[in-house]
């Protein structure tokens, strides 16, 4: 085993009534890639910021000695200088900027006193060429979606000397082949003398990955395994992660499935901005009552624009079709038409479009139908809107004392449970679960899994869309596959394999043209 490159030794952290970090200890070996696994809430994503200066020496207790020197960082400058770069599970980038104007944010490509763009838009596109992207590097961020904003995280991050990279949840909105590169990625930076660390709730990513792997539960260090040694595997990183062993990934579920609720038809739709393109190209689903429908598709096939689009026109524009509930067209042009319609959308991206990560969980649980707790002249009782939001609070399982809780203060997993509570309390008769578990970890995944299968039982239409095909394989009655924009294929989950699947989402757009 090579010397350490990190210590952290007895590591406390509080906030307002509550105890995250109870003294954990860390060593991370130089050149090696480190996992840390744990729970949400259990305190991995504090740990990194109190290790990055996010929380500033002085905020928590205990040591961090890295390269051999003690450190007491007061921001996120101090630690970049040392070589210590993080990259967050929410994405800090500026969406009215350019790729290459986010990558060098700070870090500007400078000459004569003036912004070389030449030279700074060469040197991004061969930073994203190392991460798998191959877009323009003066289209503005705010275009992409969340997977490739990722990536540009990354190839943002490989700009600066790093010494030690920080991953929180890096792959949780790349598909299997995207990930797979990212991993490949990684394991070079490794061979160059890179360490990295890396949050992630994949334990087979972490499987395959990791040289070392920390499991943190309830704010205290468990145990570091060698991911070499013979022992190692992920029932038990489950175990030291939930206390207990998890024997099936997916709950049991005997479906029952009734007539036709939900139909979309003839779904067309095209890109915000570019006139000419075709988002979603001629698109029909449909959804009967208790029946979980998957939809699978590789980055940039169209899933999530195709799902905003038919949740009150949220995406998109020149977005023509129909939308059919109980075999009646129903209208759907704004989110409100939607709700009142009785659609409900948990988006992939909380932190822009599922929460307000300024307020409360008590808000948040019961924006999107306030008007159950509303009197006939608008005022919300407040004491109702307590009740509801701590009923949800234990039946999600939310790690947080009251729910006065600031959402913003939350692990990522524990707001995808406040985005769930929120829809669930709109009692929707249709719940599109768009990546409904990304960056949660497998013990929360469960209890997410047994919700949406008490969701069906209780004979609503559901869709799924996830990058996790496992997950849709285990989840799923049907599973549609989506390429270019066009519904490639759909098969019952008893014919369905991660093989054909894959073969119907790579399918060639001309290939499906001829077949049409």
């Amino acid at each position: 085993m090579t010397d350490a490159i990190l210590e952290m030794r007895a590591i406390t952290k509080d906030f307002p009534g509550v105890k995250v970090l109870k003294g954990v200890d860390l060593s991370v070996a130089r050149g090696e890639i480190h996992a840390i696994c744990g729970e949400n809430g259990a305190g991995k994503s504090t740990l990194m910021k109190v290790l990055s200066g996010v929380y500033p020496h002085g905020t928590y207790g205990g040591d961090i000695l890295f390269d051999g020197q003690s450190m007491s960082f007061s921001s996120i400058r101090d630690s970049e200088q040392q070589g210590i770069v993080i990259i967050h599970q929410e994405l800090a980038l500026v969406p009215y900027l350019s790729i290459a104007e986010n990558i060098f944010l700070g870090n500007e490509r400078v000459s004569g006193g003036l912004i070389d763009w030449n030279q700074a838009n060469h040197e991004a596109a061969d930073y994203m060429a190392r991460v798998g992207l191959n877009e323009n590097p003066t289209t503005p961020v705010g275009e992409l979606g969340v997977g490739k904003q990722q990536l540009i995280e990354i190839a943002k991050a490989m700009t600066k000397d790093v010494k030690l990279l920080i991953l929180d949840e890096p792959t949780a909105a790349l598909n299997d082949t995207d990930s797979e590169h990212l991993l490949g990625l990684l394991r070079e930076l490794r061979d160059q003398g890179i360490t990295c660390i890396i949050i992630s709730h994949k334990l087979g990513e972490i499987e395959a990955i990791a040289d070392s792997t920390t499991i943190i539960r309830d704010g205290e260090s468990i145990e570091t395994i060698d991911m070499h040694g013979a022992d190692a595997s992920q029932d038990r990183i489950i175990r030291g992660m939930v206390g207990r062993s998890l024997d099936h990934r997916f709950p049991d579920r005997t479906p029952q499935i009734g007539e036709e609720i939900f139909r979309v038809e003839n779904w067309t739709v095209y890109h915000p901005t570019q006139a000419d393109r075709v988002v979603v190209d001629d698109a029909t689903i449909s959804v009967r009552a208790g029946e979980i429908v998957g939809i699978a598709g590789l980055m940039g096939a169209g899933r999530t624009e195709f799902m905003m689009s038919v949740f009150g026109q949220s995406y998109g524009r020149d977005v023509s079709g129909r939308v059919l509930l109980h075999g009646k067209e129903i209208r759907t042009r704004t989110v409100k038409d939607a709700i009142a319609n009785g659609i409900a959308y948990v988006s992939e991206d909380r932190k822009h479009y599922g929460l307000n990560l300024i307020t409360d969980i008590r808000t948040n649980v019961t924006a999107a139908a306030l008007d159950k707790l509303s009197n006939w002249a608008s005022f919300v009782n407040g004491n109702e809107e307590i009740k509801v939001s701590e009923e949800y609070r234990r039946a999600m399982n939310i790690k947080t004392p009251t729910v006065m809780q600031t959402v913003g203060n939350l692990s990522g997993g524990n707001q995808q449970k406040v985005v769930l509570s929120k829809w669930l309390f709109s009692d929707p008769e249709v719940l599109i679960l768009d990546e409904p578990t990304r960056g949660i970890d497998v013990g929360a995944k469960y209890e997410i899994y047994e919700i949406i299968n008490q969701l069906a039982a209780q004979g609503k239409a559901i869709i799924v869309v996830s990058s996790e095909l496992p997950e849709l394989l285990g989840m799923s009655d049907r599973i549609y596959t989506l390429a270019y924009g066009r519904i490639t294929g759909q098969l019952p989950v008893e014919e369905a394999t991660q093989e054909n699947l894959m073969s119907l989402m790579t399918i060639e757009k001309n290939q499906k043209e001829a077949a049409a």
